[in-house]
């Protein structure tokens, strides 16, 4: 059976342009604008979501726009290029996103809603059923730790009885633990472990791991190198007689602006 997944979300992130005021005489400065937008593109061998792998173990093409608001408010567009065997006759994986994030002292947390959507409106296998899937989330996080948990509420990429012969899968969850530790040299060492729930069908429910290092360079250049590995059920998480959920190497080079 062809079961598929998909996609990460690129995280927004605030910036403060300060404009300084020149002029005759004693002046005040001029205010900080509240809004800041950035894009960012990269390059990655494969492209692997929760430990899944999208695009059968080939490179994907990244990138997206972020907005952020003084006051915490953001949203962006992410997108990636997907296989059709992996996401049944799509080629496309664009997710939407906003919510509110802010910091208080080395306390952090965010709030915010993520659409999967598929613009070619492709259907499991055998069903009506769109894959395009909402989830809402909301994490906390501690200097260099994060924990997660995301909450879908709408079926969880399609499964419901028409499609797979059980129940609604709405109320899906994802709860994950992550940390990005600082190294020397402007690297960073990644740190995640994942527990996807699928409601009404727990033989799809499955553990992913993650390492990661990243090297930041300058003009807004990172270079990193990955190993992801998941414990989901070979004979379910399949497409084309791969399996989807085995471990993974993945380098990638990525830019933001």
């Amino acid at each position: 059976m062809k079961i598929q997944h998909l996609p990460r979300r690129a995280a927004g992130f605030l910036v403060l342009c300060a404009a300084g005021l020149a002029a005759t005489g004693s002046r005040a400065e001029e205010a900080a604008s509240p809004h800041t937008v950035t894009s960012n593109v990269g390059f990655v061998s494969n492209y692997v979501f929760r430990g899944i792998t999208y695009t059968q173990n080939h490179p994907a093409l990244q990138g997206g726009f972020d907005y952020a608001h003084a006051s915490g408010l953001y949203a962006g567009v992410w997108g990636t290029n997907v296989s059709s065997d992996a996401i049944n006759d799509a080629s496309l994986e664009t997710d939407f996103y906003g919510g509110y994030a802010g910091a208080v002292d080395d306390w952090s947390y965010d709030l915010g809603l993520l659409q999967f959507y598929y613009p070619e409106h492709p259907k499991l296998p055998g069903s009506n059923e769109s894959y395009n899937t909402l989830e809402a989330y909301g994490s906390v996080g501690w200097r260099w730790l994060t924990l997660k948990y995301s909450h879908t509420l709408t079926d969880f990429f399609g499964f419901n009885h028409d499609s797979m012969g059980g129940g609604s899968s709405r109320g899906s969850g994802y709860l994950e633990l992550n940390a990005k530790v600082p190294l020397p040299g402007e690297v960073v060492l990644g740190l995640h472990v994942g527990r996807q729930r699928v409601r009404n069908y727990s033989d799809f429910s499955y553990t992913d791991w993650r390492a990661s290092l990243a090297k930041t360079f300058g003009a807004g250049w990172t270079a990193s190198v990955t190993y992801t590995r998941t414990n989901a059920d070979s004979s379910l998480w399949v497409a084309d007689g791969k399996d989807l959920g085995e471990s993974h190497w993945i380098v990638g080079l990525s830019r933001s602006f």
